[in-house]
């Protein structure tokens, strides 16, 4: 790699672009980290929350130029750019407040005069981060391993270098230590190679779930620990009892959020054929009002994708699915203009053999699956290699639990489309990932617990 170039995916040009860091940069970066680390897991709790609580407010105030800065580098509409940045504020004052409560030690009850489990943390962690939510994905996973004493190396996408080196500048705006957190400009395999490194002793990885299982398996090779979250095909299920119209309304905006490159956005809608041509001409009424054009304009809807080849990729899946038997009832598509837009598809008739089912679609294509009845929905649900998120839509909210727990997923929602909160563990099973972020499930996934027992 001789340079990673910004590209504003609205018109297709280089923005700016950057010399990777050289090997003599990273190795001065890890041991500025492992320098900063011994430091920083003395800082008293207290003092590294209120750096939380800064940062956050930080964030707040910039809230405009962070999400223009978003926008132009992976083309999110301005609203989204900025609730992204919210959303990060939120989580960061989240762990400022519960990161003290969270450290104390734990006492139980042993054959010794006085026994605890103290809380320490790791070292050094490295931070492997995609593109689609530039400020969200570091910060979200970077929120809880700082306040547990950790520090960070971030390896961000290459597509957003701009963002990736603002987040190290607004760290030493708000007053964390030089070395707490720092950005390396450097490519995949670079980044790999680095998990075998003394300094390393952990690693938080979000992708792809091929380039995941090379960077668990580097890291188990290594005894570090790892947390991978590495995508979904979610389920959107709407059952014959559900309140259809409410159910279009939110399952709209649920695929088709940051354009459809969202981990968690609804990707399969299997619908009870009772009520399937109700929401099927529903989804298509809301979906045709979609406004898609200048992300920086608060109006659009829809910008473009953040690269070319993304556009490839849905191509293929969705030709793939017409030539299985799929019918398009909105056939969107590549736009002739400049930049990487694709227009929303709707795609009826899909079976469980078509890419758009069996792959994870990232952008703005909508399979609809029509099933005879819950059960048949729970089975396709549940038929695919992901198990990240899904949604459930019933009037009865007593089911709608039942059929919850039914559901092999990380995180499900009932008649709602499922965000993620500070306070809720956020993270998938099978080839959707190991491990947690957020809340005190995420926060303990870098902390060693250490038995003591007194005598």
């Amino acid at each position: 790699m001789t340079h990673i170039s910004s590209i504003d995916p609205t018109t297709g040009k280089i923005i700016k672009q950057f010399k990777p860091h050289s090997r003599e940069q990273i190795n001065a970066s890890l041991r500025k980290a492992d320098a900063a680390f011994h430091k920083w897991k003395e800082t008293d709790v207290s003092e590294r929350s209120k750096l939380l609580s800064d940062l956050s407010q930080l964030l707040r105030s910039r809230k405009q130029e962070l999400g223009e800065l978003i926008t132009q580098e992976m083309g999110k509409v301005i609203k989204q750019s900025q609730a992204e940045v919210l959303k990060c504020a939120d989580t960061l004052d989240y762990f400022a407040v519960h990161a003290e409560e969270l450290m104390q030690p734990e006492d139980t009850r042993t054959d010794a005069a006085l026994s605890m489990v103290a809380y320490e943390p790791m070292g050094p962690v490295l931070a492997i981060k995609p593109w689609n939510f530039p400020f969200w994905q570091v910060l979200s996973a970077a929120s809880h391993i700082l306040a547990a004493g950790n520090v960070i190396l971030l390896k961000h996408s290459s597509y957003v270098p701009m963002c990736a080196l603002m987040m190290e500048e607004l760290f030493l705006e708000a007053g964390f230590p030089d070395g707490v957190f720092q950005t390396l400009l450097t490519d995949g395999p670079t980044a790999s190679s680095l998990i075998t490194r003394d300094e390393i002793k952990a690693v938080s990885f979000t992708g792809g779930n091929a380039t995941g299982k090379k960077v668990a398996e580097i890291a188990a090779r290594n005894m570090k620990k790892f947390v991978l979250e590495l995508g979904g095909s979610d389920p959107f299920i709407v059952l014959d009892d559900a309140d259809v119209k409410k159910a279009a309304a939110v399952a709209v905006p649920s695929r088709y959020i940051n354009t459809g490159q969202t981990c968690i956005a609804a990707k399969r809608f299997i619908v009870a054929q009772d009520v399937a041509g109700e929401f099927t001409a529903k989804f298509v009424e809301l979906t045709e009002k979609l406004k898609l054009g200048d992300p920086m304009d608060k109006n659009t809807d829809i910008g473009p994708l953040v690269r070319e080849e993304q556009i490839s990729t849905l191509e293929q899946q969705v030709e793939d699915a017409i030539s299985k038997g799929a019918k398009s009832l909105i056939p969107g598509g590549k736009m002739e203009r400049e930049g990487f837009f694709y227009s929303p598809t709707v795609l009826e008739n899909v079976n469980l053999h078509m890419k758009v089912v069996t792959e994870e679609t990232f952008g703005p294509v909508a399979p609809i699956i029509t099933v005879k009845n819950e059960k048949e929905a729970i089975r396709i649900a549940n038929s695919t290699q992901f198990g990240l998120g899904a949604s459930i839509w019933t009037e009865d909210r007593e089911k709608g639990a039942l059929l919850a727990r039914q559901l092999e997923a990380g995180m499900v929602a009932v008649n709602a489309f499922f965000r993620p909160e500070a306070c809720m563990p956020f993270g998938g099973i099978k080839e959707s990932g190991m491990g947690r972020e957020m809340a005190k499930h995420g926060f303990y996934e870098f902390i060693h617990p250490k038995s003591i027992k007194i005598y």
